[in-house]
Order: C-alpha cells, then sequence, then structure tokens
C-alpha cells in the first residue's frame, strides 16, 4: 500500500465526512442551539420583567400598608376621642343625677327635720299640757282651749 494513496484516500472520507456532517448534522445542531439560546434570552427577558412586575407589586403594597396604617391610626384616634366624649358625657349625667339625688335627700332631710319638729312641738305641748294639769291639779280640756295650744305649738 501506498502511503499517498492511504493518505489520499483518507483526504476524500474526511471530506465527505465534513460534507455529509455540514448537511445533515450541523443544521439539526445549530437549529436546537439557536433555540436553546432563544428560550434561555425569553427567560431572561421573562425574569427581568418579573422583577420589575414585583418592585411596582411591593411598592404597590408598601403604599397600601402605609395607607391602612394611617386609617387604622385615624380609627383609633377617632374612637379614642368618641370614647373620652362618651366618658365625659357619662361623668356630666352622673354629676347632674348625683345633684339631684343629693337635691332629693336635703329636701327629704329637710322633711324629716320639719316633721321631727312637728312631732316634738305636739310631744312639747302635751307635755306643757300634762305639767300645768299637774301644777292646777286639775285637767285641762284639749278641745278648749286648742287655740291657746295651737299658740303654744307656734311659739315652739
Amino acid at each position: 500500500m501506498n502511503i499517498n494513496a492511504t493518505l489520499f484516500a483518507q483526504g476524500i472520507v474526511f471530506a465527505i465526512l465534513v460534507w455529509f456532517t455540514m448537511k445533515f448534522v450541523w443544521p439539526p445542531i445549530a437549529k436546537a442551539l439557536d433555540e436553546r439560546a432563544l428560550k434561555i434570552s425569553e427567560g431572561l427577558a421573562a425574569a427581568d420583567k418579573a422583577k420589575s412586575e414585583l418592585a411596582v407589586a411591593n411598592k404597590r403594597v408598601e403604599e397600601e400598608l402605609s395607607k391602612s396604617r394611617n386609617e387604622s391610626a385615624t380609627r383609633v384616634a377617632d374612637a379614642e376621642r368618641r370614647a373620652q366624649t362618651l366618658i365625659d358625657d357619662a361623668k356630666a349625667r352622673a354629676s347632674e343625677e348625683a345633684a339631684k339625688i343629693l337635691a332629693a335627700a336635703r329636701q327629704e332631710a329637710e322633711q324629716q327635720v320639719l316633721k321631727a319638729r312637728q312631732v316634738l312641738r305636739d310631744e312639747v305641748a302635751s307635755l306643757a299640757v300634762k305639767g300645768a294639769e299637774q301644777i292646777l291639779r286639775r285637767e285641762v280640756n284639749a278641745s278648749v282651749h286648742s287655740e291657746l295650744l295651737v299658740r303654744l305649738k307656734a311659739e315652739l
């Protein structure tokens, strides 16, 4: 065998292999690589878009949270003001009620004092009549001397 013929035959076989590879093997591999590169670029674009949407969503969430915090603080402040108003109203009503109860108690006490004075006057008048009766050693008629007894009660 001649080395030149072998080298020439191997060159032809190599050229056929290169042509066959470029014609039938390389295009599907290149197509698969291009598709893979396209999918990767689309994935990266989608990731960038998702990041931006996430940032926008986070900003929106923060705004909503701050708004809800402000609203809740406002509601708490309103509730505290209402509670204070209710407490003040209750205190005012309690003061009025206490004043009414105190006035009623004073009036009742005055009535009891007047009643006690009247009872005391009646008892003193009765004792005065008994004392006068014992001094005079005779009976004093209450119906006869009623005018005198009324004046005596009035003086006491």
